[in-house]
């Protein structure tokens, strides 16, 4: 089977059938033209010899021309001589099993011909010796000639002789041809096996070079020795070889190229297949998926789940073959989508989500117009209060010093507050303008904690509130700035108590890896809005929309806290529902000059 497999077999094959057809063929014609070659040389010569005979025995006196026609005859051969129906004369027998009996000559109608007509009759049989057996008949030819002398008229010279020698030489013959046709089949084999050994040696190569290049050699040479089609094979082949290892270059460049120009994109790309399946995502699309697996309750981040209104628009892009463009909020979060078919030929095989996040556009929109309210709202109240208390003391409505004093601490303290307010947007101004100074030093990061966490434990337990830290399974140093950290963590850590039900809980975790410092803080509070969390760490940003002083702040805390940790080259984000609490998240990278 493995030889038939192969090149050489099936060549062998090939020619072994082709010469032996054309031996069959040519050992057919030539037996049948030595059987009527040697069929008409016996003719011919038993022709003559009976022939021979009759005039001999015309010629001559009837024993000496019957001594002289014996002598003509071999012993395979049988002649009968009758000189009337009454009498016959038989040849010697010699090596002849058989002679013919006469009746066999005067009652055959074609051979009585020669005797009644004069003819000259040659005729094919079959004689069986053995009556018992059909098997052992035996073919002869029997030549008849009439006798011409006067003594015998209606007489007739019959030779006869088996073709059982004619036979035995066609099948020497024939053993002959068999042989040369078995040393012709060894010759045609030896030769078949050189000429594939030649044509499938470089074959052979070939495919061991293939195999190499598939496995990703494209170095791999075929040497080319001959300059026939298969040496020019070989060189088309390594041509390919080069071809095919420019191209994967190309490839790679294009794919690493493109790989780069979706990890720097803005916006998030995702592309599906045609059965909705997520083949391509960029870090964009992947902040988007994580803030929807959030919002889900999706525990396993790696699922192929993307949002509804994303696969409604895919959709609608398979079926219509057109661009389709929707817009879906998630944590707060505005994102543009544009999802467009990706075509095979002329055939679509899937198609392509351009993700952008607008929700900074959206948050200067809103900016712009509630900068100035904000503004105006933070300073009316102080001013009219500081205004109210100075006109009653000019006015001289308080009647006694201790309401004068009531009044001007009041005053006092609207302008503290006023002043604050200031120095706290002059500062944001400052940060958002890139002068922050950050006084960096080595800081262990646990006790750095415990402080912070032991310095809001009065205002927890005020209320409450089990604030608990967390802290990571090693001791470790960290460069930043501890000023502003701690604002960072109090502003923070404040805001959690602030926002939480007493029996709430508030937790402060923290870890390290070889990329930086992650700190979280998380509370069991009432939750941001959805339609609020884009703005929490904007001017003015109160979770409070009452907007009544004291413990509310000026809503200037968290763009602040932003500042504070872009400065040491880190991010912050938040995570929030309603009613289920909510989580800031920090990174200092390890990195920050």
């Amino acid at each position: 089977m493995m030889l038939w497999r192969s090149v050489v077999g099936k060549l062998w094959f090939t020619i072994l059938l082709l010469v032996s057809f054309v031996l069959f063929i040519l050992t057919i014609m030539l037996l049948e033209f030595f059987e009527s070659y040697h069929i008409n040389e016996l003719e011919r010569g038993l022709t003559n010899t009976a022939q021979k005979i009759a005039r001999i025995l015309d010629e001559h006196d009837r024993d000496i021309g019957l001594e002289i026609s014996w002598e003509l005859v071999d012993d395979v051969t049988g002649v009968v001589i009758v000189a009337n129906p009454e009498e016959y004369y038989y040849s010697p027998k010699g090596n002849r099993s058989f002679n013919l009996p006469i009746n066999y000559f005067t009652e055959d109608a074609d051979l009585q011909k020669v005797i009644t007509e004069g003819k000259t009759v040659k005729k094919m049989s079959s004689f069986n010796e053995n009556k018992d057996n059909s098997k052992d008949e035996s073919r002869i030819l029997i030549i008849g000639v009439p006798l011409k002398d006067t003594t015998s008229k209606n007489g007739a010279v019959y030779i006869y002789q088996s073709l059982e020698v004619m036979q035995e030489t066609t099948s020497s013959t024939t053993k002959f041809i068999f042989l040369a046709a078995g040393v012709a089949i060894i010759l045609t084999t030896i030769f078949a096996f050189f000429l594939s050994t030649r044509i499938t040696a470089p074959l052979r190569k070939m495919r061991e070079a293939a195999f190499e290049v598939a496995r990703g050699k494209f170095d791999t040479k075929v040497p080319f020795p001959s300059q026939d089609e298969i040496g020019e094979l070989a060189i088309a082949f390594n041509q390919m070889g080069k071809q095919l290892k420019f191209n994967m270059n190309a490839l790679s460049q294009e794919k690493e190229q493109l790989a780069s120009i979706l990890s720097g994109m803005a916006d998030g790309v995702i592309t599906f297949n045609n059965d909705g399946t997520i083949l391509i995502t960029n870090p964009p699309a992947e902040r988007f998926l994580h803030n929807w697996y959030y919002e889900q309750d999706v525990g396993n981040k790696d699922t192929a789940a993307v949002p509804s209104k994303v696969m409604e628009l895919f959709q609608q892009a398979v079926n219509t073959e057109k661009e389709q463009v929707g817009e879906i909020s998630i944590q707060g979060r505005f994102w543009v989508m544009i999802v467009s078919p990706l075509y095979n030929n002329k055939y679509i095989r899937g198609a392509v989500a351009v993700i952008r996040d607008m929700t900074e556009e959206r948050q200067l929109d809103k900016l712009r117009q509630d900068f100035i309210a904000n503004v105006s709202h933070e300073l009316r109240t102080p001013i009219a209060m500081m205004q109210g208390y100075s006109e009653a003391i000019v006015d001289d409505i308080a009647g006694t010093d201790e309401e004068k004093k009531e009044m001007a601490r009041v005053i006092y303290d609207e302008s503290l507050r006023m002043g604050r307010l200031v120095n706290e947007l002059l500062d944001l101004a400052r940060m958002e303008a890139g002068h922050i100074q950050l006084i960096k030093e080595e800081v262990e990061v646990h006790p750095f904690l415990q402080k912070i966490n032991r310095k809001f434990q009065g205002l927890a337990k005020e209320k409450d509130i089990q604030l608990s830290l967390e802290l990571g399974n090693k001791e470790v140093w960290f460069c930043f700035d501890p000023d502003g950290m701690e604002q960072v963590l109090t502003n923070l850590i404040d805001n959690a108590i602030r926002h939480t039900p007493n029996t709430g809980v508030v937790t402060v975790s923290e870890h390290t890896d070889d990329r930086g410092l992650y700190i979280e803080v998380i509370d069991s509070g009432s939750g941001i809005p959805e339609e609020d969390l884009p703005f929490v760490f904007e001017r003015f940003y109160k979770a409070d929309k009452a907007r009544t002083r004291g413990r509310s702040g000026t809503g200037l805390g968290l763009a602040i806290v932003k500042n504070i940790v872009h400065a040491h080259k880190g991010q912050i984000s938040v995570q929030s529902k309603v009613g289920h609490g909510t989580t800031f998240s920090l990174f200092i990278p390890r990195n920050i000059e």
